[in-house]
């Protein structure tokens, strides 16, 4: 995806306003060797691209004054009630050093898996993306999670999953919970009356 950026030479609170009025979004790149860059871009498109799941985990080409450079989103702020997004980070790509960024979550075949196909049940996400460790050229835009195995009172943790190669969960130890699957008590209760009546 690419990113179209405007060097920013005037700083501070009242730049900033000026900026927005202006229909720009003020921001900063920084990371890597140089130093960082004070930049602005243009906020419809930019708030477009922040409703793209793609954005916020992929490697962006960012482009400065004619110049192309890797980045990765770090951190935005938007307003508390109005459609602005304030302020927006990017941190400059090393494609020989891990990057430490978070990755969505995909859920597939819930549909099939017995707990909800047989029993009624419900599956709850508990994690809707995962902290992953891995260089550029390996970041995946999402994670796929297969749920057609989970049965009642199952849970689905990150050792479950199936990491592309040269992916690393970063909280892979603590082995956290990413779905859980229940059958609500009254399709529990509907089972118990049917099995009765037989």
């Amino acid at each position: 995806m690419e990113v179209i950026a405007f060097p920013r030479t005037e700083q501070g609170s009242g730049a900033s306003r000026r900026l927005r009025r202006a229909g720009q979004t003020p921001g900063i790149v920084y990371g890597g060797t140089e130093t960082p860059v004070a930049i602005s871009l243009d906020h419809n498109a930019l708030y477009h691209a922040l409703k793209k799941e793609a954005f916020h985990s992929s490697i962006l080409d960012m482009k400065i004054d004619g110049k192309s450079e890797k980045v990765v989103l770090r951190d935005f702020q938007v307003h508390a009630y109005k459609q602005l997004v304030l302020h927006i980070d990017f941190q400059r790509v090393d494609p020989n050093a891990k990057l430490h960024v978070k990755v969505p979550l995909h859920f597939i075949n819930a549909d099939i898996a017995p707990v909800v196909k047989l029993s009624g049940g419900v599956i709850s996400h508990v994690l809707n993306e995962l902290d992953v460790s891995c260089l550029p050229k390996d970041l995946p835009e999402f994670i796929e999670v297969d749920l057609s195995n989970m049965t009642d009172g199952a849970s689905f943790h990150v050792a479950d999953l199936k990491l592309p190669a040269g992916v690393a969960a970063v909280h892979a130890k603590e082995n956290p919970t990413i779905a859980t699957a229940v059958i609500p008590r009254g399709a529990k209760a509907d089972a118990a009356e049917g099995e009765e009546a037989k």
